[in-house]
């Protein structure tokens, strides 16, 4: 039975939100760095100060143009019911992440985030978007997916943006902790120093226009592209 036929409660909504933002979730997400470990081989970053410029760049100019817009625009489309839209959105993905690594990446994490909740939730929309990826009509990117989900389980939109971008930090702070390397307690200074990035950053994708999606970040698909011919490679993205 579908427990999200109505609006959970502050506790329950919490609860739900930690689950699908949670770091351990098992769709392999710690098996990619998403360009970090490019920049660390470089020496670009190799210490905790440029960490964090690393991982704010990246929220102030890839994430809030790129999958923090998409988790939102794919969040509306399903509280629309709208697949065709979502459908469009999901190409534009692959279409924008130049990367190869990088756009198998959001695949894999966007297919196995799905398996997972097409068997917690009894949600038609779902069911017909786990279809589409099973029949290769749909590549079903992760940031489409999770915004779809979340709009399903009824998480606040701001909330569900929140907590992805915040699932980023942590992300990128984990890899540059053993890439760097970096000791747990700079991990954690930089985790609580963006802070209030995210919480800012959250408020501006609300109001960040449609064709604003995909403003490109040149250096970091650059990084990427070089990420697959490194001599050594502790990640797979």
């Amino acid at each position: 039975m579908n427990k999200n036929t109505t609006k959970p409660t502050a506790l329950g909504s919490l609860i739900v939100i930690l689950h699908i933002s949670d770091p351990t979730l098992p769709i392999g997400g710690f098996s990619h760095s998403n360009g970090l470990e490019t920049y660390v081989q470089q020496h670009l970053v190799r210490n905790a100060s440029t960490t964090q410029e690393f991982v704010e760049s990246m929220l102030k100019n890839n994430y809030k143009y790129n999958d923090g817009l998409a988790v939102k625009l794919a969040f509306e489309f399903t509280e629309q019911n709208n697949l065709d839209d979502l459908l469009k959105l999901d190409n534009e993905c692959q279409a924008l992440k130049a990367p190869l690594e990088v756009r198998e990446a959001s695949e894999k994490l966007g297919n196995r985030l799905i398996k997972i909740y097409a068997k917690l939730l009894e949600e038609p929309f779902l069911n017909e978007i786990n279809d589409l990826i099973a029949k290769k009509k749909m590549l079903g990117h992760y940031s489409v997916v999770y915004g779809s989900i979340t709009a399903l389980l009824k998480i606040d939109k701001e909330q569900a943006i929140c907590a992805f971008l915040y699932n980023a930090a942590v992300a990128m702070v984990t890899n540059a902790v053993k890439l760097v390397p970096l000791g747990q307690t700079d991990g954690q200074q930089i985790i609580y120093n963006v802070q209030g990035l995210i919480e800012d950053l959250t408020l501006e994708i609300m109001n960040v226009e449609r064709d604003l999606h995909g403003v490109c970040n040149t250096a970091l698909d650059i990084k990427c592209m070089q990420h697959e011919h490194l001599y050594s490679r502790l990640y797979m993205s």
